[in-house]
C-alpha cells in the first residue's frame, strides 16, 4: 500500500520509523533485533536507508596507496523485501542519485516493483566523503528533482529506451514518490526561500509526500508547514525526530546535517553526569516533541533510529 494511502485511511496520527542496514558481514537478524520491539506498535511503513559507496586507501608491498571502492552497508532492496516478508509491512527503500547512473536506477526500480513495493523516497544523497562537494555518476542525476522526474516517468511507462515496447504498450509503474524537507534549510541551500522553491519543484514533478529533516523545536516544523502551504505545497508533510543520545551530537547533528538544538535541551545534556542521564533527557524531549506534533494532528510521527531503537521504543511507547 502507498504511504499516502495509509494516511488517507488512517483515523489517528500513524507511527513509522527508519533503520539503517546492517554493516557488511553482519546478519539480518540485526535488523528484526531492532525491528522486533517496534513492531508492538504496528507501524504502516518502514524506511531503509541506502548507503553509497565510500572509497579507501590501502597500502600495497611497494609502498604505494590503491584506491578502492567499498559498501559498508549494502542489502536496502533485500531487507525492504524481508521486512515485507516477515512482518506483512510496507518497506520503503530509499532512493539516491549519488553511486547511479539512469540505467542502474531504472533497473533498481525494476527489481523493486516485481518486489511489489510500492513506494520510494527519493534523495540526492550525501557527498562522498573524501569529495567536498556531491558529484554526479557519468550519466546520473546530480540533482533529486531529476531522479522524482525518472521515477514518474517510469510510472507513465516511459523507460529510458522504450525500443523493445514499440509494438506493445510499456508496462506502468505505480510507485508513490517520497521526498525530503528541511525545516532548518539544507545545508546547501542560501536560504529557506530558495529551499522551498526547489522543494516545491520537487513536487510539481511527481512527489506525492515530504519527510523532514529531524529537527528539536516544534516551531521550526510548524513554521516550515506553513511556508509550505502558502507556497501551494499540499501534499503530506511527515516531520521526522531523532533523539540526543549522547553529548557529542550538540555539535555533531547541527554540523552535519543544519541544524539547530535548543538551548534548553542544550543545558540539560550538558550537565548531565553521565550517557544513561544524557538518553533519557533525550527521550523526554522527543516525547514532548511527540505530544505537540500528535496534538497538532499531524498525519505519521517518523522516528530515525539510527540503529538505537530502545529510545525509540520508549518514547511511542509513551504516546501511542
Amino acid at each position: 500500500m502507498k504511504v499516502t494511502e495509509h494516511i488517507t485511511k488512517a483515523k489517528k496520527s500513524l507511527f513509522s520509523f527508519e533503520i539503517l542496514p546492517p554493516i557488511r558481514g553482519h546478519d539480518i537478524k540485526d535488523i528484526f533485533s531492532t525491528l522486533d520491539p517496534l513492531m508492538e506498535f504496528n507501524p504502516p511503513f518502514i524506511d531503509v536507508t541506502y548507503h553509497r559507496e565510500e572509497f579507501i586507501y590501502v597500502e600495497k608491498e611497494n609502498g604505494l596507496l590503491q584506491r578502492r571502492k567499498i559498501s559498508r552497508r549494502p542489502g536496502t532492496v533485500g531487507i525492504c523485501a524481508a521486512i515485507m516478508n516477515k512482518y506483512g509491512v510496507d518497506a520503503v527503500p530509499h532512493l539516491i542519485c549519488g553511486g547511479f547512473n539512469k540505467q542502474m536506477t531504472e533497473n533498481a526500480l525494476i527489481d523493486l516493483n516485481f518486489l511489489g513495493i510500492d513506494n520510494v523516497l527519493v534523495l540526492r544523497g550525501d557527498s562522498i566523503k573524501s569529495e567536498k562537494f556531491f558529484i554526479a555518476k557519468k550519466n546520473g542525476h546530480k540533482y533529486a528533482i531529476e531522479l522524482v522526474k525518472q521515477v514518474t516517468n517510469l510510472n507513465k511507462g516511459k523507460y529510458l529506451d522504450n525500443t523493445f515496447f514499440e509494438q506493445k504498450k510499456s508496462p506502468l509503474f505505480d510507485f508513490c514518490i517520497g521526498v525530503a524537507g528541511y525545516p532548518e534549510k539544507h545545508l546547501e541551500a542560501p536560504n529557506i526561500d530558495s529551499d522551498l522553491f526547489f522543494l516545491k519543484k520537487k513536487v510539481e514533478a511527481g512527489a506525492d509526500y515530504i519527510v523532514t529533516q529531524m529537527f528539536f523545536d516544534n516551531k521550526k516544523f510548524f513554521t516550515f508547514v506553513k511556508k509550505c502551504r502558502s507556497e501551494g505545497i499540499t501534499v503530506p508533510i511527515i516531520p521526522g525526530i531523532k533523539p540526543i543520545s549522547s553529548k557529542k551530537q550538540l555539535n555533531s547533528l547541527p554540523s552535519r546535517f543544519y541544524l539547530n538544538i535548543p538551548n534548553e535541551l542544550v543545558k540539560e545534556v550538558e550537565k548531565a553526569k553521565d550517557k544513561k542521564i544524557v538518553s533519557h533527557i533525550g527521550i523526554e524531549w522527543g516525547i514532548h516533541q511527540s505530544k505537540e506534533l500528535k496534538n497538532s494532528g499531524v498525519e505519521v510521527i517518523h522516528y530515525y533510529t539510527m540503529d538505537k531503537p530502545e529510545n525509540i521504543y520508549k518514547i511511542v511507547q509513551a504516546i501511542y
